[in-house]
């Protein structure tokens, strides 16, 4: 039986420790490749005409401090702005594809421009996605890798 006390400083840094080992789970799901960690069940499937033209890699997956997007056929995205991990969901209609929405880690990276973190849907061709903020602005182009 416990019967003695616990201060405020030993429960708060208990608690600051679980909510890091909560946050570092969360963010090792996002961490791999093309998996998001989301539940598929939560997740809006692209629209199945649309899909084939926009699911790829746009941008260079591979290279660092550089921007890129993973469009799957289950209708997640996933990335990163050159600095932070994204992820979300996408519906696409013509060459339209709209992120519902992008969501990100928050690190400060240096000398990284983060732009694709405000993206909020783009156009897209065979060879480029043209990345649109919220009020419709271009604020970037990624080009097919795949």
């Amino acid at each position: 039986m416990f019967t003695g006390t616990t201060s405020k400083r030993g429960r708060t840094a208990g608690l600051g420790a679980i909510g890091a080992a909560v946050l570092a789970l969360a963010l090792a799901g996002c961490a791999s490749g093309t998996e998001s960690g989301a539940d598929p069940s939560t997740t809006a499937p692209a629209e199945s005409g649309d899909a084939v033209g926009v699911v790829g890699v746009w941008g260079d997956a591979d290279a660092q401090n550089t921007p890129s997007l993973v469009f799957a056929e289950d209708g997640t995205v996933t990335g990163t702005d050159g600095c932070n991990r994204l992820m979300g969901s996408w519906t696409a209609d013509g060459d339209t594809v709209e992120f519902a929405p992008l969501v990100s880690t928050r690190m400060a990276c240096e000398g990284v421009d983060t732009w694709l973190s405000g993206g909020a849907s783009g156009t897209w061709t065979d060879t480029s996605l043209v990345v649109l903020d919220e009020s419709g602005t271009e604020i970037g182009t990624l080009e097919r890798s795949e």
